[in-house]
């Protein structure tokens, strides 16, 4: 088709309605192209090598222009605020920052104690990393502060380091509250820092890719087991008993049996508190849900359980009265800042580095599901960045390290919060209450609190429904989210991320090793091939065997590929070519005898010996002539061995599997779908020569089809290419290929055919059309 009536064509269509350009466009489609190896498609494409960039240049220049786009990605709030709609969102994120502060005060009191902590530290922790994150994060819509998985990692590092038997008094063995206290205060901000440290560090060398290694069922697995741990470290407050602390593996087993075993020691007026609390908290719960639609915020029902809660307290005197466990004192004000302790990085670099990336890991999987609903990007990096810094100033002013809530995040949406000024509201509001408002809750019983922090995790344990949904859509995804699950529940929360993690990859490893391999078939009227096994219709090329696999092939699995492409093409090949080499070691040893045969018999002919002896004349003569007899006969004997000898030597070809007796394949070309191939190495290389190598030896032509650039580069950078396999052998379909090897189906092992040999140039192929296909087979 001319240009001219392509340009014709085209105006055409564009008169048209859009139906009829469609069906005109359906009826004349037709594609016509010269059958394509590697070579001649990289000619027709005309081929470019890419230019490659060094970034790395970058850093290193220095304009205003890019002083001002550094400024900007590293603080983002420059690049929002000025831009901040006033007229439009204010009322939303004052309204949604409001709805927070009044979850976040109980549950930073709450996760306070989850830590180990005096409840006061929950206050700080709502306050100073919220307002850093306002100033660096890119989400506008999660909310950053206490989060009970954080807390109780927390408490698990402080309470393992800082145990209440190292703080006994000598006196009445008693806990020395407030020096186990200050050591945990201590340790946990000092954790933060070290935490701060790694997700900056992180961030800057854009390390966020780390978090795909941690999969959503691995994060749902690891959060529902985190979610049994918080709801065992409450009991303790729910009963009021007093338990030993303990850590490492089976440290939940062995807390859950302290429990029980001390159960008959509860305190009545503790659990009767914790269960009307909890009751009130659940009932609120459930009015909200009926009444979300009439109501434009929801009722703020742990705030109203605490105000409650600490009114009763101190009215009716539960501490003195009935010993329920209360706060206690709440300092009015900020604490100053104060240095790390070096001497513990050591003692807590490994646990720092588990939390940094479980901190991150739930805030970017919530950042991304906002952003996706709102229609703005999170950057992965600044995000690491802006938790960092929260973390560092976070813990030089005595705050544990903290993540966001899911649950105040979905507040802070719902409410109306349109921005991270939202934030910054709840944080303002958190520190008036550290200011002034802080004593007033010193009367609150603990219960209350262990309460609300129980009522919370329903929607983390409603991730057991994840384990029906998942036995349907993916079961190995249900391996993954089991095994999280149970490692973490045995292991405790840092050596089972590290379990699941590993699992993780070693199961992506695994599956890569047990990938799908196929024989395809031509499905019937199309340049299609798929499956034989799965299409009932899909029928072999007669003498030409296409062999795909699943996955990529790399050093894990470069060795089973090569035994399953043996056995799917229905021909010992290893066997085959023992026996070959076999025979035609024979062979050659018989031409060895002969040629030393053929040496002697020549030397024999060269030598006289002459022999004298006293005998009559008769004798002599009729010795003489048994003697010429016998050298006459052997002479034409060893002649005629010489004779075959060279006979053999000269012919054209003995070693064929045909001359040898041999059986001789089905299929004479063997053609490898690689458009699963991603990347090779060097033992993908090797396997790929030794199959060329071993069905040439059986009389079989290889060729490949369907590479990536990319991978046909990495085969150019291996030195795959050579005089025997070249980008010839490489095919741009499976369909080029197959017309190719049914057009050459003799091409010798020792010298293949190549395409310049039969064609001088890619122009004169003849023509074919992918879509008018081979003749069907059957």
């Amino acid at each position: 088709m001319g240009l001219s009536e392509a340009l014709g064509q085209r105006d055409t269509e564009a008169l048209l309605p859009v139906t009829q350009a469609m069906e005109l466009r359906k009826r004349n489609y037709y594609v016509e192209r010269p059958l394509l190896n590697q070579e001649q498609l990289e000619e027709l494409g005309c081929l470019t090598s890419a230019t490659e960039t060094h970034q790395w240049r970058t850093w290193f220049q220095c304009s205003y222009t890019r002083a001002r786009a550094l400024l900007l990605q590293h603080l983002p709030v420059l690049a929002w605020l000025p831009r901040y709609p006033v007229r439009d969102w204010l009322l939303g994120d004052l309204l949604a920052g409001l709805s927070v502060a009044i979850m976040q005060l109980p549950q930073g009191l709450a996760y306070a104690l989850l830590a180990g902590l005096p409840p006061v530290f929950g206050l700080y922790s709502s306050f100073y990393p919220v307002f850093i994150y306002f100033l660096f994060g890119t989400s506008r819509h999660i909310s950053v502060g206490t989060f009970a998985v954080m807390s109780v990692m927390v408490g698990s590092v402080t309470e393992s380091l800082a145990p209440d038997e190292d703080f006994l008094q000598a006196e009445n063995a008693t806990v020395d509250e407030e020096a186990r206290d200050a050591a945990r205060v201590q340790l946990a901000a000092t954790l933060s820092v070290l935490v701060g440290l790694f997700q900056v560090g992180l961030g800057l060398v854009h390390f966020g890719f780390v978090v795909t290694y941690l999969s959503e069922p691995l994060v749902r697995g690891y959060t529902t087991a985190a979610s049994i741990q918080v709801f065992v470290s409450q009991l303790k407050y729910v009963f009021g008993l007093q338990l030993s602390s303990r850590s490492g593996p089976l440290s939940l087993i062995y807390t859950v049996l302290e429990v029980c075993w001390k159960l008959p020691q509860s305190v009545v007026g503790t659990v009767v508190t914790a269960l009307v609390a909890g009751v009130v908290l659940v009932l609120v719960k459930l009015l909200n849900d009926k009444l979300q639609r009439h109501l434009p915020l929801p009722l703020p029902g742990e705030l109203l359980t605490l105000i409650g809660a600490t009114g009763i307290s101190y009215g009716v005197g539960l501490k003195r009265r009935f010993g329920v466990d209360v706060v206690g004192n709440i300092p009015a004000g900020l604490v100053p800042p104060v240095a790390p302790n070096p001497q513990l990085f050591a003692s807590l670099v490994g646990y720092a580095f588990t939390i940094a990336v479980v901190g991150f890991a739930i805030a970017i999987s919530l950042g991304k599901i906002f952003a996706l609903r709102h229609g703005y990007r999170v950057d992965s990096n600044q995000e690491l960045v802006a938790l960092g810094l929260s973390n560092l100033v976070g813990g030089i002013f005595q705050c544990f390290p903290v993540s966001c809530s899911m649950s105040r995040s979905l507040v802070q949406e719902s409410t109306g919060g349109n921005t991270q000024v939202a934030g910054a509201v709840s944080s303002l509001f958190i520190l008036i209450i550290i200011v002034k408002l802080g004593e007033l809750f010193q009367d609150l019983p603990k219960a209350v609190l262990a309460a609300v922090i129980i009522v919370n995790l329903k929607g983390m344990l409603k991730q057991f429904t994840d384990i029906c949904s998942l036995w349907k859509a993916n079961r190995v995804d249900l391996l993954i989210w089991l095994v999280t699950f149970v490692a973490t529940i045995l292991l405790n929360l840092d050596l089972g991320l590290a379990v699941a993690v590993v699992f993780s990859l070693l199961l992506v490893v695994f599956r890569t090793q047990l990938p799908r391999y196929s024989i395809l078939g031509q499905v019937p009227d199309t340049d299609i091939y798929r499956d034989v096994a799965e299409y009932s219709e899909a029928r072999e090329v007669p003498g030409v065997k296409i062999f795909r696999s699943s996955a990529t092939m790399y050093f894990a699995n470069a060795e089973l590929y090569s035994d399953a492409l043996k056995q799917r093409c229905g021909v010992d090949v290893d066997h085959l070519i023992s026996r070959k080499k076999k025979l035609v070691k024979k062979q050659e040893q018989k031409l060895k005898r002969l040629k030393k045969l053929q040496k002697q018999t020549a030397a024999s002919k060269d030598t006289s010996v002459s022999i004298e002896v006293n005998s009559s004349t008769r004798d002599m003569e009729s010795n003489n002539m048994e003697d010429s007899k016998m050298q006459v006969s052997t002479g034409n004997e060893l002649e005629g061995m010489a004779a075959s000898g060279q006979e053999d030597a000269k012919a054209p070809d003995v070693t064929t599997l045909k001359a040898l007796g041999l059986p001789q394949p089905h299929f004479h070309s063997l053609i490898l779908d690689l458009g699963a191939l991603s990347f090779v190495d060097t033992v993908c290389l090797k396997s790929l020569k030794n199959i060329f190598r071993d069905f040439r030896e059986i009389e079989v032509e290889v060729y490949m089809a369907a590479c990536h650039t990319p991978v046909v580069a990495q085969l150019e950078a291996g030195h795959f290419f050579d005089a025997s396999i070249t980008k010839q052998h490489l095919f741009a379909s499976v369909h080029d290929a197959v017309l190719f090897a049914l057009q050459h189906p003799r091409s010798s092992p020792a010298s293949p055919v190549l395409l310049q040999e039969v064609h001088p140039s890619w122009m004169d192929l003849p023509l074919v059309d992918p879509l008018l296909p081979l003749p069907a087979f059957s």
